[in-house]
C-alpha cells in the first residue's frame, strides 16, 4: 500500500534496533527476516539461544542475519536487574528482579528497550496484551501529562483512499472524561504518522445534546478538555457515527462544526463500543484493521493480536520503527 511505501522510505537504513521476545514463533521470524533483508530495522531475538537457533533452522534462516540475546548469558544482565528494580521503587527485590527477567522475555526486551539498547518491541504473538502491556506501563511509562496509555486501530480501505483512526479499540474500558481527551489527543498526533489530516470526533449516540446522560456528559466534557488541551487540533464532540462521517447528516445535526462529516479519527467512548466498531468495519465493511498500536508511551511497545499472520508482524513493526519518529 501507499501508505507503507511512505513508512518504509522514512525508517530504511536508519538502523532501528527492534526488540522480539517470541523468537521462536515461525510468523516472528519470516517477519524479522524481510524486515532485515530490505534494511528497515535491525531485529533483536529474545530467547534460549538453542531454541531460537532450531526456530531458525526450520525457517532455513541463517542465525548470523541477527542479534539474537539469551538472557541468561545477556552481558549486562547485573546492570539490567539494577536497573529494573530502581525503577520499579522497591516493588521488587533482586532476586525476584533477576528471575523476572529471566522467565518472562516480555520484561526483559522491555528492559532492553529501556535502558536504550533497543529502540522498541513488538511482541503479542503467543501473549496476551496484559503480558504485552503491563511490562510496558511499569517500566516504560506513559510520556509526561499522560496518564494511561491507550490503543488505536489504523483502518485502511482501497490501496490507501480510505485511512482513518479508530480509538481506543483496545486498553481501557470505560475512560474518564480527562482520560478520553488525552486519547483523543494522541490519537491526533498517531494520525499525523500516517499522514491522516486529524479531524478529531468524540463518539456518542448523541449529538450537541439530542440525547441526555451521563454517557453523553462525559463525552462532552472530554471533547472540552481536548480541545484546551491541543487547541491546535480540530476536535469536536459530542457527535454520532453518522453526524461524524456524513456531510449531508453533518449539515442537519451540526451544521457549524468544523468535524462533523469531514472526520477522520474517531474516538470511541469505552472500549466496548471500539472493539465492537473496528471489527464491524474490518468484517462488514472490508477495512484492514492494522494495530493496536500503543499510545502515549515514552517509547514504542507494539501489541500484535495472537490470530496474527507473518504480513501482520511486518506491518506493525515498520509502525513501531516509525513511532521512534516522534520519540
Amino acid at each position: 500500500m501507499e501508505l507503507f511505501d511512505h513508512l518504509r522510505f522514512k525508517i530504511k537504513h536508519r538502523g532501528t534496533r527492534m526488540v522480539f521476545p517470541e523468537a521462536t514463533e515461525a510468523r516472528i521470524l519470516g517477519a524479522a527476516a524481510r524486515l532485515k533483508v530490505e534494511q528497515l530495522l535491525e531485529p533483536i531475538l529474545i530467547g534460549r539461544e538453542k531454541d531460537v537457533y532450531k526456530a531458525l533452522d526450520g525457517r532455513g534462516l541463517q542465525p548470523s542475519m541477527f542479534e539474537i540475546i539469551d538472557p541468561e548469558n545477556y552481558e549486562h544482565f547485573k546492570e539490567m536487574v539494577v536497573s529494573f528494580v530502581e525503577r520499579r521503587r522497591g516493588k521488587i527485590d533482586k532476586e525476584a528482579a533477576r528471575e523476572l527477567l529471566l522467565s518472562d522475555y516480555n520484561y526483559f526486551g522491555t528492559m532492553l528497550t529501556y535502558m536504550n539498547a533497543a529502540d522498541g518491541m513488538v511482541s503479542g504473538i503467543v501473549h496476551s496484551t496484559g503480558d504485552t502491556v503491563r511490562p510496558a506501563l511499569q517500566i516504560i511509562k506513559t510520556r509526561p501529562g499522560i496518564s494511561r496509555t491507550s490503543g488505536a486501530f489504523l483502518m485502511v480501505r482501497g490501496r490507501d483512499k480510505e485511512k482513518y483512526l479508530f480509538s481506543d479499540c483496545a486498553i481501557n474500558i470505560n475512560p474518564s472524561a480527562q482520560e478520553l481527551a488525552e486519547i483523543a489527543v494522541e490519537s491526533a498526533r498517531t494520525a499525523e504518522l500516517f499522514g491522516i489530516n486529524p479531524k478529531v470526533s468524540l463518539l456518542s449516540f448523541s449529538t450537541k445534546g439530542s440525547a441526555k446522560s451521563p454517557e453523553v456528559d462525559k463525552v462532552a466534557e472530554a471533547a472540552k478538555i481536548a480541545k484546551e488541551l491541543a487547541p491546535e487540533y480540530e476536535i469536536d464532540g459530542e457527535l454520532q457515527f453518522d453526524a461524524s462521517y456524513v456531510e449531508a447528516v453533518a449539515h442537519l445535526k451540526s451544521p457549524t462544526s468544523f468535524v462533523a462529516g469531514k472526520a477522520t479519527v474517531f474516538v470511541f467512548p469505552d472500549l466496548q463500543s471500539g472493539n465492537i466498531g473496528y471489527k464491524i468495519a474490518q468484517r462488514l465493511g472490508n477495512f484492514e484493521a492494522i494495530g493496536p498500536i500503543l499510545q502515549g508511551l515514552n517509547k514504542p511497545i507494539s501489541d500484535l493480536s495472537r490470530g496474527a499472520d507473518e504480513e501482520d508482524v511486518y506491518k506493525l513493526s515498520i509502525i513501531t520503527a516509525a513511532q521512534t519518529l516522534l520519540s
